[in-house]
């Protein structure tokens, strides 16, 4: 079995495609010790996200376990996540930041 695409934290909800993928392909990715996989509905460029679950219009985008984008329209498990269906969400910087005792 030939890893496609890699999870990058067990929270996200993308993969993100180590190679080109197309349409009708099952896209195999490692979470964990287990080996799953989503079957791509549509062409997925190389180092691009395909969608784990199905998103609806306003949902978070997780990579990296981190929020890093909201959808704009409903995106389909299987579908690639770009930027013409997510945009980003400014982050408050200031509210995470470790302040270190002296």
């Amino acid at each position: 079995m030939e890893i496609q695409a890699l999870l990058m934290d067990e929270k996200d909800n993308v993969v993100t495609c180590v190679k080109a993928v197309k349409a009708g392909e099952e896209v195999f990715y490692r979470k964990g010790e287990d080996y799953l996989s989503v079957k791509a509905e549509e062409d997925i460029p190389f180092c691009h996200k395909i969608a784990l679950t199905d998103l609806e219009k306003g949902d978070e985008v997780l990579k990296y376990g981190e929020l890093i984008g909201k959808t704009t329209c409903s995106v389909k498990k299987g579908h690639w996540v770009s930027h013409e269906n997510i945009y980003s969400v400014p982050r408050d910087y200031e509210s995470e930041f470790v302040k270190e005792e002296a």
